[in-house]
Formats: C-alpha cells, sequence, structure tokens
C-alpha cells in the first residue's frame, strides 16, 4: 500500500517539469524570433575577411 501512495508524487513531478520544458521552449522561440533578421537584410554582399586575408 505504501507503492501506491508515492506514485501521484511522482506523476505530479513529472507534470512539473513537463511544464517547465514546455515554458522554456516557448520562452527559448521567442527570443530565437525576436532575434531573427528578415531575409530581405540578409542579402546583402559582405566581404569575407578571412578570403581576403588569403590572397594577399
Amino acid at each position: 500500500m505504501s507503492g501506491k501512495g508515492d506514485e501521484p508524487a511522482v506523476s505530479r513531478g513529472e507534470q512539473i517539469q513537463a511544464a517547465e520544458r514546455e515554458a522554456a521552449k516557448r520562452r527559448l522561440l521567442a527570443e530565437a524570433e525576436a532575434d531573427r533578421i528578415p531575409v530581405e537584410e540578409t542579402t546583402r554582399a559582405l566581404p569575407d575577411r578571412r578570403w581576403r586575408r588569403g590572397q594577399r
């Protein structure tokens, strides 16, 4: 009977961990979306200094 008393606590702990993981995933996705650069702004050609260094 003592085994049945432990099951809800473990289940509740797993539920809390799953909720925390989901909240962390949402925060990361929101941060990534905020940091995202629109593709229109990434089409400019910039010199690659590493390549130019090798050409000298």
